[in-house]
């Protein structure tokens, strides 16, 4: 079968389409035919081995995939349309794993929306609901807002009553950003003073980290709080000094979605159960930015690398 493989740490250039063997379940697995496979910065971060995982070479993308049971296990039946999250390894025509880490899937949610599902919208639902204690009716100023997890984070928010403030880049990611339900959209360049008019926020959800990070905590309501969940900016780690979290009784906290769910047994079930409502109602709904063929993956990648993607990208295997 074929497989998107890490043959060498040179990012997006080196990544190839091989022959590897079909899996080997163990008793209880799983085995997935796969259909669609959602293309992720961890990915991208794999590839060039900065990423906190560093599998032996050679080794197979994919964290969040979707596609039809073809071996049944753990509950699971043949033929029954499913999603799946794993920390790598899903970007191949046939995948075996555990079944905590399967999710049945709503007759309604094509194979392409639900591999955009699991790692970003999970990720939102553990910022805000498991770190962020996210109250109705509080405001969440979202970084990164046309991403992948910045359009899962509003789509999430708004879903627990919260209003969204959206920071882009540009008035293009704007637009996307709008249309992922944000209810107020600013440009990155002088945000500060655009949310303070706006209000203020209770919870900033950082994604990008660089720069922005000091004018984020002066954004805060009091008892706010910033989530950290990554630097896609590329500049580095900020520095605080931590006279500021006294200003308004303000909170740092991390937000890695996948060192505790990829470690609790369960977890994950429980979020895509608290999730599934808001699949349902429509609520949750990906936006895809663009679907590549499965040769196409380091495509995908580079232009996460290069900023050209917006919304969640996926790959097709059929």
């Amino acid at each position: 079968m074929r497989a998107v493989q890490v043959t060498s740490l040179a990012g997006p250039s080196a990544v190839e389409v091989v022959d590897v063997p079909e899996p080997s379940p163990w008793p209880g697995q799983v085995v997935i035919e796969v259909a669609a496979v959602g293309v992720s910065f961890p990915d991208l971060l794999l590839s060039k081995g900065e990423y906190q995982l560093k599998p032996e070479l050679p080794f197979t993308l994919g964290v969040d995939f979707a596609g039809t049971v073809v071996q049944a296990g753990g509950g699971f039946e043949v033929g029954q349309r499913v999603a799946s999250c794993l920390p790598y390894g899903g970007a191949a025509e046939r995948v075996a794993h555990a079944p905590d880490f399967v999710f049945a899937l709503p007759d309604s949610l094509s194979f392409e929306k639900a591999a955009a599902i699991p790692m970003n919208y999970m990720t939102a639902h553990f910022v805000l609901v498991e770190r962020g204690d996210l109250k109705a009716g509080e405001t969440v100023l979202v970084h990164g807002a046309a991403g992948g997890v910045g359009t899962a984070t509003i789509q999430v928010a708004r879903g627990l009553g919260a209003r969204v403030i959206a920071v882009v880049s540009t008035d293009a990611k704007g637009e996307v950003a709008r249309a992922a339900g944000a209810d107020e959209v600013v440009l990155l360049e002088g945000f500060r003073d655009a949310v303070t008019a706006l209000g203020g926020a209770d919870i900033v959800v950082d994604v990008v980290g660089g720069d922005a990070f000091t004018d984020s905590m002066r954004c805060l309501r009091p008892q706010g709080r910033v989530m950290v969940v990554g630097f896609a900016a590329g500049q580095g780690i900020p520095e605080v000094k931590v006279n500021r979290l006294l200003l308004n009784n303000i909170d740092i906290r991390g937000a890695a979605w996948g060192a505790h769910a990829m470690v609790t047994p369960g977890y994950m079930q429980d979020q895509w159960a608290a999730l599934l409502p808001l699949i349902e109602d429509g609520t949750i709904d990906p936006p895809i930015g663009q679907t590549y063929a499965f040769e196409e993956f380091g495509r995908a990648l580079a232009d996460i690398d290069e900023r050209r993607a917006v919304g969640k990208s996926v790959v097709r295997l059929t």
